[in-house]
């Protein structure tokens, strides 16, 4: 009974304070990564689905407002920064790779970055989409603060913008190795490169999964892609227009 008094006076002190959202990131994660691990490395076993897939639930099944978690989970986000940059190292590990693929990548680059806009807006127009949807679909395969901010200047809905562009990673993320392998894609720049532009941090979190060269190449191609979008698609919406 003490016991069990004592986990219902640490759940009420956690639920009442930003260490919530923080503790419950992290176990979610953890047993997230267990179960990864379990599954052999599964893509569909994917750490970063199963995590918000059980943070939902748990979410829903305490009626927590997403506000009151956020307050504890924003440390976990505000390390997305500091994460981002630190990508540069095993980027630097490359750079012999990376100066004999420069042009490639700086082709690739904008290709990606329009045809994945241009495709999204595509489909969904024939499907009969309104205007703002289309404009919240172009920048879905580029990392979040920059999609969303994209989004607002160009007439989209941000918030509708955030949940495609992290719909748009998982899918990546959980389908894209497979993908690669029917293309018969073995090259890891390569395979890095197309992840991180579409697929953004998710995409590029799953590269580093499978190898440190893939990774590389997908937090350069997931960093240059944000850019690249942040100046091609609102100069594509108004040439569309």
């Amino acid at each position: 009974m003490t016991h069990e008094y004592d986990l219902a006076q640490v759940w009420v002190y956690l639920s009442a304070s930003p260490l919530f959202g923080l503790t419950m990131t992290l176990l979610a994660y953890g047993l997230a990564y267990r179960v990864y691990v379990w599954g052999k490395s599964n893509p569909l076993l994917n750490p970063v689905v199963t995590a918000v897939a059980l943070l939902i639930a748990l979410l829903w099944l305490t009626h927590t407002p997403y506000q009151a978690y956020f307050e504890g989970g924003q440390f976990v986000h505000f390390l997305l920064g500091p994460a981002t940059v630190a990508l540069a190292l095993p980027l630097y590990r490359q750079f012999g790779k990376l100066k004999t693929l420069w042009l490639a990548v700086l082709i690739a680059l904008p290709v990606g970055v329009a045809v994945g806009g241009v495709s999204a807006v595509g489909i969904a127009w024939l499907l009969g989409a309104d205007t703002q949807t289309l404009l919240s679909l172009a920048p879905k395969s580029v990392t979040a603060p920059v999609a969303m901010g994209i989004a607002e200047r160009i007439g989209g809905i941000p918030s509708l913008t955030a949940v495609l562009v992290v719909t748009t990673g998982i899918i990546g993320a959980v389908f894209g190795t497979k993908l690669f392998d029917v293309l018969r894609i073995r090259d890891d720049s390569v395979r890095g490169i197309a992840m991180g532009v579409a697929a953004h941090g998710i995409g590029t979190a799953r590269a580093f999964q499978v190898s440190a060269e893939m990774g590389a190449f997908a937090g350069l191609a997931m960093a240059l892609s944000a850019f690249v979008a942040s100046v091609m698609l609102p100069w594509l919406v108004s040439w569309l227009r």
